[in-house]
C-alpha cells in the first residue's frame, strides 16, 4: 500500500489539512496510518477517490451524517441515496420560493396566502416527557430513538385518537445555529402512568390540563418539505391566533398523527399550538 504524507494527500485530494482532520474525526476519511509517537497521519494514495467523493457531496450540501451513511453503501445504493437527497433539495428550494413570496406580500402590507387553521379539543392527559437542547440536524435521530425504538418498540401503552399522538414542543428556535430546547412528549393512560413511568427513570411524568389546540395539516399528507414550508405553517398559526385574540400557550408542537392509509411511510405531521 502506497502511503503519502498528509500534506501530499491534501494536494492530491484538493482538500485542506483542516478538512482532512475534520473528516478523520467524523470517521469519513480515516488515515491509513498514524505515527504512535508523533500523531502524524499518513493516507493511502488509493483514498484519493473517496476524499474527492466526500468533497463533492459536501459541495452540493449533503450533511456530514448522511455522507457517513452513504459511504457504507454499495455504489448503486449510494447513487440512489444521492438522487433522493437532491430531489429533497429541489423540493426545499421550491418551498423557499413560496416563503419568499410570503415575505414579499407581508412587506408590501398584503395578507399572504396561508395554510388553513382548525381547532380541536384535547382532554387532560398524562405525558412522559424528555427535555433536551438539540440542533436541527440532531432532531430527527433523537425523535426516532425515543419515540420509535424506546417507547413504541418497548410496548408502552397508547391512548386512542389524537389525544394519544406523540408530539414534540419546540420551546425555542431549532436550526443549525439555535438548539431549542425541545421537549418530547408521549401520552400514556392515566391509570397506568405511574407504572409506565417507573420503567423510564430518565423521563418526566407530568399532567397536561385539558385545552384547545390550533393546528395546520398539509394539503397532501406526509412529510413537510423542509424548513421553509414549516415556517409558513407556523406563521399561519400565530397569525390566526392574533386575528382572533387567542393566546398561544407554550411553543410550537409537531404532532405525529397515525395514518392507517399511509402504512410504511410513518405518521403524518401536523403543527399546532396549545391555546390559553
Amino acid at each position: 500500500m502506497s502511503l503519502v504524507s498528509i500534506g501530499e494527500f491534501s494536494r492530491l485530494s484538493r482538500l485542506s489539512p483542516k478538512a482532512l482532520r475534520l473528516y478523520d474525526e467524523l470517521g469519513l476519511l480515516v488515515p491509513a496510518r498514524v505515527d504512535p509517537a508523533t500523531g502524524y497521519r499518513w493516507c493511502a494514495a488509493s483514498q484519493r477517490d473517496q476524499a474527492r467523493l466526500v468533497a463533492a457531496l459536501r459541495r452540493i450540501g449533503v450533511p456530514l451524517a448522511r455522507i457517513r451513511d452513504l459511504l457504507a453503501l454499495e455504489p448503486a445504493s449510494a447513487a440512489e441515496l444521492v438522487r433522493t437527497y437532491w430531489a429533497g433539495a429541489e423540493a426545499e428550494h421550491a418551498a423557499r420560493r413560496d416563503l419568499i413570496g410570503h415575505l414579499v406580500d407581508h412587506l408590501h402590507g398584503e395578507k399572504p396566502a396561508m395554510y388553513e387553521v382548525a381547532v380541536r379539543d384535547i382532554p387532560a392527559r398524562s405525558l412522559l416527557s424528555l427535555m433536551r437542547r438539540v440542533h436541527e440536524d440532531e432532531l430527527e435521530e433523537r425523535t426516532r430513538e425515543l419515540f420509535i425504538h424506546r417507547l413504541f418498540g418497548g410496548g408502552v401503552p397508547r391512548i386512542e385518537g389524537i389525544a394519544g399522538a406523540p408530539f414534540t414542543i419546540h420551546h425555542g428556535q431549532v436550526s443549525g445555529d439555535s438548539d431549542g430546547p425541545v421537549e418530547w412528549c408521549w401520552p400514556v393512560p392515566g391509570d397506568r402512568a405511574d407504572e409506565v413511568a417507573a420503567g423510564f427513570p430518565d423521563l418526566t411524568l407530568r399532567t397536561e390540563p385539558a385545552h384547545q389546540e390550533a393546528f395546520v395539516r398539509q394539503g397532501v399528507p406526509g412529510r413537510w418539505v423542509g424548513g421553509a414550508q414549516v415556517e409558513i405553517a407556523v406563521e399561519a398559526l400565530f397569525a390566526w391566533a392574533g386575528e382572533r385574540g387567542r393566546q398561544p400557550a407554550g411553543g410550537v408542537r409537531s404532532v405525529l398523527v397515525p395514518n392507517p392509509a399511509n402504512k410504511g411511510a410513518g405518521p403524518d405531521c401536523e403543527f399546532a399550538v396549545a391555546l390559553r
